[in-house]
């Protein structure tokens, strides 16, 4: 073919493929990240302390240390999206949407899932200071402060729980006919606004306030909040595959233990997986896999 075939290819820069990239090339392979950032969701969070080894850690921190260590073995990296995969003549054909195509002999696909947004005004100026996808990572960084999670079922129910914890006053806002849930009750201060939806998210340099519109009667109120919390789940932006890998009803990467897809020579790790457990260290655990 006369172009250069590297050992593997990782697509996607959040812990996941950091990790692969970096035991990769430790293993003397020719190795190539393509990622369109360094962190993934780690850089949402302004500090990160449950991280084994690097408690009380900025995300974009963690992350970019992450990426210096799997240079220094030899990684190299390229900043582009991937639009697109193909088998040719027993190797794989990587498309990339500015800086053209490269070859590989193994594929490793971490690129992680999507928070699903809003959309409103102010969400994404305001992530990272005061606006949330992972009470688990910021949860501590709001004790004692006025919160608002917006989602219901078990992820909201569950951010709730952890929030309580915190000493925090938690609402949840609901589009639906909701009360306080039954297994909140005996152990959490929240108000359930029901029937009303987030319109905006207003502040300077951090969350001071969201407005609120009833869905019945279309008013409007503003509520004082230190933080907002969006639990309407991730979205895996996996359509693109979906004809070269399998994927589940969720559209996440099936893979078994040792985090092979179904087709030879691919491998997937991180959020982007069927795995379960959607944390920075379990998709670095699954990159080192």
């Amino acid at each position: 073919m006369g172009e250069d075939v590297y050992d593997t290819i990782v697509i996607g820069g959040g812990p996941a493929g950091l990790s692969a990239a970096l035991y990769a090339a430790r293993q003397r392979l020719t190795t190539l990240l393509i990622t369109r950032d360094v962190g993934g969701q780690m850089t949402l969070a302004q500090k990160i302390e449950n991280y084994p080894g690097a408690p009380f850690i900025p995300g974009i921190q963690l992350a970019q240390t992450m990426l210096e260590q799997a240079q220094e073995f030899g990684a190299q990296i390229i900043y582009d999206e991937v639009v697109g995969l193909e088998e040719v003549d027993g190797v794989y054909r990587v498309y990339t949407r500015g800086s053209g195509s490269y070859l590989a002999q193994t594929l490793i696909l971490a690129f992680g899932k999507t928070p699903r947004e809003m959309g409103v005004p102010g969400e994404q100026r305001l992530t990272g200071r005061g606006v949330s996808y992972c009470a688990i990572c910021d949860a501590p960084l709001y004790r004692g402060k006025q919160v608002l999670i917006v989602g219901w079922g078990e992820p909201a129910f569950e951010a709730a729980d952890l929030l309580c914890r915190y000493q925090n006053k938690v609402y949840i806002v609901h589009k639906g006919k909701a009360e306080q849930p039954e297994e909140l009750k005996e152990r959490c201060d929240v108000k359930v606004i029901p029937q009303s939806e987030v319109v905006e998210i207003r502040g300077e340099i951090k969350v001071e306030s969201a407005i609120l519109r009833n869905l019945n009667t279309g008013e409007t109120k503003e509520l004082k909040i230190d933080a907002v919390f969006v639990e309407l789940g991730y979205v895996a932006k996996t359509s693109w595959i979906k004809d070269f890998v399998k994927l589940n009803e969720q559209g996440e990467i099936i893979v078994d233990n040792l985090c092979r897809t179904n087709r030879p020579g691919v491998y997937a790790a991180g959020d982007v997986t069927n795995t379960p457990y959607k944390q920075a260290i379990i998709a670095a655990a699954q990159g080192t896999i």
